[in-house]
């Protein structure tokens, strides 16, 4: 989908722009910077490491995460963070009701592998649930910001974010030939292999980072299932641009999946991101 380009529809969107929204359009434009950043690394050689969990992390990720958390500082002081690389040097912080969740390159697998598929993610955190955030793929140039409602913008890295240049996304109604479920393409698991069998598909497709959300969002894949283990940095954003185009998250039980498991280390338990209620038949 491309943003719209009608030269009424922006300046109403503009005047109607909500607190929320205003602040989605706030952390994408620091998106867009730390999407420069990762891009310059991107595009040379680059140094990759294994944490102790043995996950990689690169250049990139070192990069952007400053960049992220000093923005979000000015934009929401007093605040607490989550930043993924924060958390692995200095261990989980204390957070109340509201907090910040930061993956300043979520998908490094994809950024090692050079098929474009990471992201930046922020999200903004409340009572459990993610009320606004952007999820930006820079490789793509592809901006999902979620408010009140969920947004789309071709934004290249470091470039301006303009909302007037933004068009809504939203999720489908599911197809009666059959609903089309997006996969985790570095982490496949026998349990999502087995929740998908009991689906009516027509269609399947892999992607990486929080690009699953955005695909269930815009209507291109209508189930994103997730039993491997993840956290809250890696969801929160794609789980807000999701929320905000009609769809939803929810446990394998069906109970409505939400943040703040600081004595779990911020990590999350399985997950159905939906397009709209459970499909049921």
């Amino acid at each position: 989908m491309s943003p719209s380009s009608s030269p009424s529809a922006p300046a109403l969107r503009s005047a109607s722009l909500t607190e929320l929204d205003r602040l989605a359009l706030a952390f994408a434009e620091l998106a867009s910077e730390a999407g420069r950043a990762i891009m310059d690394i991107y595009c040379r050689d680059f140094e990759v490491r294994a944490k102790a969990d043995a996950s990689p992390v690169s250049e990139a990720d070192e990069a952007a995460e400053p960049i992220l958390i000093s923005g979000v500082e000015r934009l929401l002081p007093g605040v607490p963070i989550v930043a993924e690389e924060a958390v692995t040097r200095d261990g989980p912080p204390v957070v109340g009701e509201t907090y910040v969740l930061i993956d300043p390159l979520d998908g490094t697998r994809e950024f090692i592998n050079r098929n474009g598929e990471f992201t930046v993610n922020v999200a903004l955190v409340r009572k459990g649930r993610p009320i606004a955030g952007c999820v930006y793929a820079p490789a793509a140039a592809r901006m999902y910001m979620a408010g009140k409602t969920a947004r789309l913008a071709m934004v290249t890295a470091g470039g301006r974010v303009a909302d007037e240049e933004s068009c809504a996304i939203s999720t489908r109604p599911y197809p009666g030939a059959g609903l089309t479920a997006v996969t985790s393409r570095s982490h496949a698991d026998g349990e999502t292999e087995a929740f998908l069998g009991r689906l009516p598909l027509a269609g399947k497709r892999d992607a990486g980072s929080s690009l699953k959300f955005c695909l269930v969002a815009e209507g291109q894949a209508d189930v994103y299932p997730r039993f491997g283990p993840t956290m809250e940095w890696d969801t929160a954003a794609g789980h807000a641009v999701l929320l905000a185009a009609g769809g939803q998250v929810l446990t394998p039980g069906g109970e409505e999946f939400l943040y703040g498991k600081m004595a779990n280390g911020f990590r999350n338990g399985a997950f159905i991101a939906w397009g709209g209620a459970p499909y049921t038949g």
